[in-house]
């Protein structure tokens, strides 16, 4: 049976993720999923795929803003380019994404079926009935505008849809998966993200059956006498909607303490410092980038290894490659690019049958999660302060341009 796992307030952003960012998050993005199909196979993909919380900290590791509704569409639009080379390889397929691309999606998996021999009907007859439960069938207030849907070579899918509401400026994120689903009319979901908003028509609520049976009753009889009686009924007895655990993304930008679990920050550096040294000697040459680049892959190792509860604060993963909006400080490009070299190299080599770089990464991240109980470090704000203290030493860059180039303005303004 499906369940739903939590939900998420998402504030509606508008703008482009920009060039320079862009074409990183592809490559970062495909890197880290060909590392989890390494590791544990392409279901495990869908499957973290369909987690809100895992998908919401993966776009933050990628240097996306962490709380915006525009992680969706930035992290669909990465994977269907950064997977597009891979995908005979890895045997995973993105289809869809925002606006009209979303319209192609049944083109593109009737493509996909002449390609690889998987049954296109079916998978097209689902595409359009899960976008219809979510429009029709769970009355939110939400319209759709992003249908992504991601296919594995046996067959295996998630979609990840989003719809907004103009009016509240939010968003709500909607997750798919088959591995779990055995009706698409009763609590289809994996999860649900997004804010509460008073009373919801939720027809797939296994609550709800009597309420589906009963309309079907009642289209058949026509009875417009039956029909008003009914509706009275219902009226005075409404159907509340379970509890689910809630993520609540915030309207502000900045990323502040108490959206970071500083313990697990600890244990993140303390790994780098500790683990560094062994694993990653040359890496730690590099002048002013060794360390911190450690520090940037044990979130990325944790978002290859971690288990769906080290995920609930997805504002930590920010802490590896900053934001474009500046927040919680600009993409250190000399970290960012010095994080995909690594992983690139690692990947590379797993390929050709050396694993040892690949295994290095998981021992960092099993490292984090030993140290983390007892490891000691800066306070988040100290943190934070001193990687926007060397951010121009980094190539500090966000949608204001280079933070280099930004600071003497910046020192004038201030005075």
């Amino acid at each position: 049976m499906a369940r739903r796992t939590g939900s998420a307030d998402l504030p509606l952003h508008g703008g482009r993720v920009p060039v320079w960012l862009a074409s990183r998050m592809a490559t970062l993005g495909a890197v880290i999923c060909e590392a989890i199909v390494h590791h544990y196979g392409g279901e495990d993909l869908l499957r973290r795929l369909s987690h809100p919380f895992w998908f919401q900290s993966f776009g933050a590791v990628m240097g996306m803003d962490w709380h915006s509704s525009g992680i969706t569409t930035s992290v669909i639009g990465a994977l269907k380019r950064g997977l597009a080379p891979l995908e005979n390889e890895l045997g995973i397929h993105v289809c869809g994404g925002r606006g009209k691309h979303s319209r192609r999606t049944p083109d593109e998996l009737m493509q996909l079926g002449d390609r690889i021999g998987i049954d296109a009907a079916a998978l097209t007859r689902t595409s359009r009935l899960v976008a219809k439960v979510d429009s029709a069938a769970v009355q939110d207030g939400f319209d759709l505008y992003l249908h992504g849907f991601f296919v594995a070579n046996d067959g295996g899918w998630t979609v990840v849809q989003q719809g907004m509401n103009g009016a509240k400026r939010q968003a709500r994120r909607y997750h798919w998966h088959s591995g779990s689903l055995s009706s698409f009319v009763e609590q289809p979901h994996s999860a649900i993200e997004g804010p509460p908003q008073g009373e919801i028509i939720n027809l797939t609520d296994r609550r709800a059956g009597e309420s589906r049976s009963a309309q079907l009753e009642l289209l058949t009889a026509l009875r417009p006498d039956k029909i008003a009686g009914e509706f009275a009924r219902f009226a005075k007895q409404p159907v509340q909607q379970p509890e689910l655990p809630h993520l609540v993304m915030p309207a502000r930008h900045d990323v502040q303490a108490s959206d970071v679990f500083v313990r697990r920050l600890h244990g993140t550096l303390a790994a780098a410092a500790e683990r560094g040294p062994a694993d990653f000697a040359d890496l730690l040459l590099t002048p002013g980038v060794g360390r911190r680049t450690v520090e940037a892959l044990a979130m990325v190792a944790e978002v290859v290894h971690g288990a769906p509860y080290r995920f609930q604060d997805p504002a930590r993963f920010s802490l590896a490659h900053g934001g474009k909006d500046r927040h919680p400080y600009p993409v250190p490009l000399k970290v960012y690019d010095e994080t995909l070299r690594v992983l690139k190299s690692a990947i590379h080599k797993a390929r050709l049958g050396s694993t040892e770089e690949m295994a290095a990464l998981k021992r960092l991240d099993e490292q984090a999660r030993t140290l983390e109980r007892t490891a000691s470090g800066p306070s988040f704000e100290a943190y934070v302060t001193g990687e926007r203290a060397r951010s121009s030493s980094l190539d500090g860059r966000s949608i204001l341009g280079w933070e280099r180039d930004l600071q003497p303005s910046r020192q004038g303004r201030t005075g």
